[in-house]
């Protein structure tokens, strides 16, 4: 009943908490990348949604069987799989937070280095393990012959439990060049992924200290039962402003041979990185090509962008079965109840897991069609400051939020 509630209640609230990246054009502010107010205003009669019933379990597993090896003992799981997400990380607050017309969005939506890095050493003294997101769901036959989604049994170190971690629009747009983000993923000296941006001074700087990814990367290295499985997280990419920090989209207005071959050579530079991030544990999802609203946009227009992101990213990443709504919109009016001509076309292109954003990890199994629904939960400026409560479970914001480097804004909690 927990979670037929938040879903409820999230359907009837604004999303404007659940907004991320650039809206449609490859202009915009923070404000457009992280937050314009998204979901169209609930009706104001809401039908009375049917609660979601148990999981079917299936068999076999992804995860090890239980019983005892090295020491550790795995233990069938069958609860919630806790999801949060993320928006690239703020390395330099004096930059982001500079008073600018930027500043207020980003203090919405992203959290900083420092807190980034209290929040995953609070998940991991809590008792969180990394899975994959592909390995919660899988598709199997049904017995009237058809597909459909089951949720996998996890089997886990004893006493823990299991969180996604996703991170939204790891593309690096332009707007963050200048705002106190990193400008691209690239590989180190040391064969690892590192960031490479420049600091305050202007001086360029390749680390592994100040970008969402490579932070995580050494949090295993230092933490391994963290991730007992190898995951990492799942990278929810756009393609019209490239992918990675690397300028891999086309402009169909105009587009010349120098302007090819300089794609083509951002396509080349960043195939190595896509390469080690896979070999490392992470994982990639569709956030659309042009960050559009999947619940307003055209049938035309959805197909036009779905077919040029797996051109322009797909065709880097390859496959993936994940697909993130932009602002958190759902198409077809809300994708619990209706299974509309936006999700069948987006499922009929090999989508199987459906994530927005919510107030709580929720997740349901639909039973006429092939594909799973889930809402997500986000660490930001937003709920640091308003929804101290609601996270708990994962951290204090007391704890985390750094009001010092941050706007003198309302805190909810002070």
């Amino acid at each position: 009943m927990r979670r037929f509630t938040a879903l409820l209640l999230a359907a009837l609230m604004l999303l404007s908490l659940a907004a991320c990246g650039q809206g449609d054009s490859a202009g915009g502010s923070a404000q457009n990348a992280a937050g314009d107010p998204s979901a169209e205003a609930p009706e104001e009669e809401t039908p009375e949604v049917p609660e979601p019933e148990p999981y079917e379990i299936s068999d076999p597993t992804v995860m090890p069987e239980g019983g005892v090896r090295d020491g550790v003992t795995y233990a069938a799981y069958d609860g919630i799989v806790e999801h949060l997400f993320f928006h690239p990380v703020v390395a330099y607050p004096e930059l982001a937070f500079d008073g600018d017309a930027q500043a207020n969005g980003i203090d919405d939506y992203m959290v900083t280095v420092d807190e980034y890095n209290k929040i995953l050493q609070s998940v991991y003294d809590k008792g969180y393990v990394l899975v994959d997101i592909g390995d919660v769901w899988s598709e199997t036959t049904g017995e009237d012959g058809a597909p459909k989604m089951v949720r996998n049994t996890l089997y886990l170190p004893e006493g823990k439990k299991p969180l996604i971690l996703s991170f939204d629009d790891t593309n690096y747009y332009e707007y963050m060049l200048t705002n106190g983000f990193t400008h691209k993923l690239v590989i180190g000296e040391d064969g690892k992924i590192a960031s490479w941006g420049k600091d305050p001074q202007g001086n360029e700087v390749t680390s592994r200290d100040l970008d969402a990814i490579p932070i995580l990367d050494k949090f295993v290295e230092e933490h391994p039962d963290f991730s007992p499985f190898g995951a990492k997280g799942c990278l929810s990419l756009t393609g019209y402003q490239g992918i990675l920090g690397y300028r891999t989209q086309t402009d169909t207005k105009s587009w010349s041979e120098a302007q090819e071959a300089n794609r083509q050579k951002e396509i080349e530079a960043v195939k190595p990185i896509v390469a080690e991030l896979k070999r490392t544990g992470w994982t990639f999802g569709s956030h659309t090509w042009g960050h559009i609203r999947l619940g307003s946009k055209s049938m035309e227009s959805i197909q036009a962008d779905t077919a040029r992101w797996f051109d322009e990213v797909g065709s880097l990443v390859g496959p993936t079965t994940i697909l993130f709504y932009p602002h958190g919109e759902r198409p077809d009016g809300n994708d619990w109840q209706n299974t509309g001509p936006v999700f069948q076309y987006l499922q009929s292109q090999g989508f199987r897991v459906f994530a927005s954003v919510g107030i709580e990890s929720f997740s349901y199994i639909k039973k006429d069609i092939c594909a799973v629904i889930c809402d997500r939960l986000h660490p930001d400026g937003t709920t640091l400051r308003h929804s101290r409560d609601r996270y708990l479970q994962f951290y204090d914001a007391k704890d985390i939020m750094d009001v010092a480097v941050r706007p003198q804004r309302e805190i909810d909690w002070a």
